[in-house]
C-alpha cells in the first residue's frame, strides 16, 4: 500500500481499513464540530457517542435524530461531566478516539488526566502530536510539542521521539522516519543544554530505541526541509533536507512554527494528544473546519494501525 503523502487520501484509506471508528465527543455544541462529525459520517469512517451539556445540547439532538444508525446520545448534567462520560466511553473500550468539542481544554484534560478514571497510560508522557500537509512538501510533516510541554527534559524528548516516530508510521504507513531535532545552531554546546539531550536521542537511536530511523541535529527548520540549504552549510546527514518528523527545542518554537505555516505557508494542521490509551483530538478555537476534521481523520488512523 502506498504511504499516504497527503491528507486528500485519508478518507479513502480510512474506508478500506473496513473497520468503522467510534468517536466521543465531549460538548459537541459548535457548528465545526457538528460540520466534522456530518463529514466524518459522509465520508463513512466513524460512527459517534455524543456527550452533550444538557444545556447545550440542541446540535447533539439534531445530529442523533438525523443519524440513528451513527449516533448515540448521551446528556451530562454540564461540561465537567460531559468529559467524564466522554472518558469514560474510552476507558471501558466503547470508543476509540477521544474529540474535544465546544468545552475549553481544562475540562477535558482534568478528565483525561484525572488518576482513578483518566486515560492517561500510567508511566506515561502526555504530549501533543502535529500533522502538517504544507503545499511545498511532497510528503507529511510531523512534529512535537507545539501545545503541552513548555520546556521538555531529556526524558520527556525520548517520550516525545518515540511517540512522532510510532505516530509517523501508523498514519503515514512509512517504515524509517527522518527526525531533525530542532535549533537554531548546529553545534553541540553546554551553552544549549538541549543540544546535549539530542546527543543522548542520537544514541538512544543508534540502540535501536526507536526502531529503524534515521535522526540529526542540532540543525534548523530550513536545513531540515530544504537540502539545498544543507549543501550550502557542508552538512552531511540523510536527514537534511528529507525530514519528515520534527522535534522542537521547546513550545514556543513549536507553537510558533505551528502558527506561521498556517498562515503564511497555507498549510492544513491536523493534531492530536497522545500518552493515553487512545489519540484525544484537542483543537484550537482558531483551527479550521478542515483542521479538525483532519485531526479526526489522522487520529482515527492512529487508532486503527495502534503501534
Amino acid at each position: 500500500m502506498e504511504p499516504i503523502v497527503d491528507f486528500s487520501i485519508l478518507p479513502a484509506r480510512l474506508r478500506s481499513a473496513e473497520r468503522v471508528v467510534t468517536v466521543a465527543v465531549a460538548c459537541p455544541a459548535d457548528s465545526h464540530t457538528e460540520e466534522v462529525i456530518e463529514r466524518s459520517i459522509a465520508e463513512q469512517f466513524a460512527r459517534f457517542t455524543l456527550v452533550a451539556n444538557t444545556a447545550k445540547a440542541d446540535i447533539a439532538r439534531r445530529l442523533a435524530a438525523d443519524y440513528p444508525d451513527k449516533v448515540t446520545l448521551i446528556v451530562a448534567d454540564d461540561d465537567d461531566d460531559a468529559a467524564r462520560h466522554a472518558v469514560k466511553e474510552v476507558r471501558e473500550g466503547r470508543a476509540d478516539v477521544l474529540m474535544k468539542g465546544s468545552l475549553n481544554t481544562d475540562n477535558l484534560l482534568r478528565a483525561v488526566l484525572n488518576k482513578e478514571e483518566g486515560i492517561l497510560i500510567k508511566g506515561s508522557v502526555l504530549t501533543h502530536i502535529a500533522v502538517a500537509d504544507v503545499p511545498s512538501l511532497n510528503h507529511l510533516l510531523f512534529f512535537s510539542d507545539a501545545a503541552v510541554i513548555p520546556y521538555p527534559t531529556t526524558e520527556q524528548y525520548d517520550a516525545i521521539t518515540r511517540y512522532i516516530t510510532d505516530t509517523y508510521r501508523s498514519i503515514t504507513g512509512g517504515d524509517r522516519p527522518r527526525v531533525a531535532l530542532i535549533h537554531c545552531t548546529e553545534k553541540v554546546s553546554e551553552k544549549f543544554p538541549l543540544t546535549l539531550s539530542y546527543e543522548e536521542l542520537k544514541a538512544n537511536a543508534a540502540a535501536g530505541a526507536y526502531g529503524e530511523v534515521e535522526i540529526g541535529g542540532p540543525m534548523d527548520v530550513k536545513t531540515a526541509c530544504d537540502a539545498e540549504s544543507g549543501a550550502i552549510k557542508g552538512i552531511a546527514s540523510p536527514v537534511v533536507g528529507n525530514a519528515n518528523c520534527l522535534i522542537f527545542p521547546d513550545i514556543e518554537a513549536g507553537n510558533t512554527f505551528y502558527k506561521t505555516i498556517t498562515l503564511f505557508g497555507g498549510a492544513t494542521v491536523a493534531g492530536m494528544l497522545v500518552g493515553t490509551t487512545a489519540p484525544v483530538v484537542v483543537t484550537s478555537r482558531a483551527d479550521t473546519a478542515d483542521s479538525k476534521f483532519y485531526s479526526l481523520a489522522t487520529a482515527c488512523l492512529k487508532a486503527i494501525n495502534k503501534q
